[in-house]
């Protein structure tokens, strides 16, 4: 199989390489995928750049964790009736050496969900990581209906699917933006974090405050988080630019606050399934637009530059059949 590997972390022109790879074999409980697209998030930079400085956990990776395609090998234990079934996959490179930046790749068969007719691979390739982390941060504290909801970063990957998932679950949602240049022409109401009084314009939308707030920048919004908040008021947290956030502990304490941060590699099993069973229903019924960006396989390292480089479309690799 045609694919892009590293063997050694570092900057994505000198590590990545392009090449043939024998063909992955599904064992029991497993299913094979032939891929259309590979979806590539910040995390999979970061772990190529090994960012933290923890190592490679194998002698060789294959990146990426999301893609979408069709199934076309089942292991022991699955059903023969998944063969021929297009498919989105989820954790192809979480805990496993060999992800969708290649033709094919091998997961267990609960993470390859079945993708609506209605649902193209592009946007299938766009659920994974960033759909997962965004459904755990609008949910897992319980439905929405009805709540007001304040989605930090909702340009980002994360971020805009959080905002439209939380339209779907029912809720009032407002975004933010960096800068004033920013702000987006349609969609929901957003707010730029570069006015002089981002708090009071916040208010003046939802003067009851807010319910729960999906935070992109913890430590760097946290002041405004917490004059925003109001008396058990969530903050769901995905990202922090700083590694030891200061807290306005007393007012924050006495508003009861409760601050979730979520792992999206060590989700709890259950809490993955739901969500890709409401990623699919929402994309199904036209409720999630994603802008995509897709590049060649051979160009892979190019595609990990426009995503460190901050790229707002999802960047996806092409994979030739």
């Amino acid at each position: 199989m045609r694919a892009i590997w590293y063997d050694r972390p570092g900057p994505a022109a000198e590590v990545l390489q392009v090449g043939e790879l024998p063909d992955p074999e599904p064992g029991p409980g497993e299913v094979r995928v032939r891929l259309s697209f590979s979806g590539i998030n910040p995390g999979d930079t970061k772990k190529r750049a090994d960012w933290v400085g923890y190592g490679m956990r194998y002698s060789r990776v294959i990146p990426h964790s999301d893609g979408a395609g069709v199934i076309d090998s089942v292991g022991e234990g699955i059903d023969p009736g998944r063969q021929g079934r297009r498919v989105w996959v989820y954790g192809a490179q979480s805990y496993r050496p060999f992800g969708t930046a290649a033709q094919l790749t091998v997961v267990p068969s609960a993470q390859a969900v079945d993708l609506p007719r209605g649902v193209g691979d592009e946007v299938g390739a766009c659920l994974g990581i960033p759909g997962i982390t965004a459904h755990r941060a609008v949910f897992a504290d319980g439905p929405v209906t009805g709540q007001t909801v304040l989605v930090h970063g909702v340009l980002g990957g994360v971020g805009s699917l959080a905002a439209q998932l939380a339209l779907w679950g029912g809720a009032t949602v407002i975004g933010t933006v960096r800068h004033g240049r920013d702000l987006p022409t349609t969609g929901v109401p957003a707010i730029a974090l570069d006015q002089p009084d981002p708090a009071a314009a916040i208010r003046a939308r939802a003067p009851g405050g807010i319910d729960r707030i999906i935070e992109v920048a913890f430590a760097e919004n946290i002041d405004l988080d917490a004059a925003v908040a109001h008396n058990e008021t969530i903050i769901a947290a995905y990202a922090t630019g700083r590694q030891r956030p200061d807290l306005p502990f007393w007012p924050m304490l006495f508003n009861n606050v409760t601050i979730r941060l979520l792992g999206s590699d060590d989700f709890p099993a259950e809490a993955k399934r739901q969500a890709a069973h409401d990623l699919t229903a929402a994309a199904d019924e036209g409720a999630l637009s994603i802008r995509v960006d897709p590049m060649p396989l051979e160009q892979a390292a190019a595609a990990h530059d426009r995503v460190d480089g901050g790229s707002r479309a999802r960047v996806l690799l092409a994979i030739p059949q």
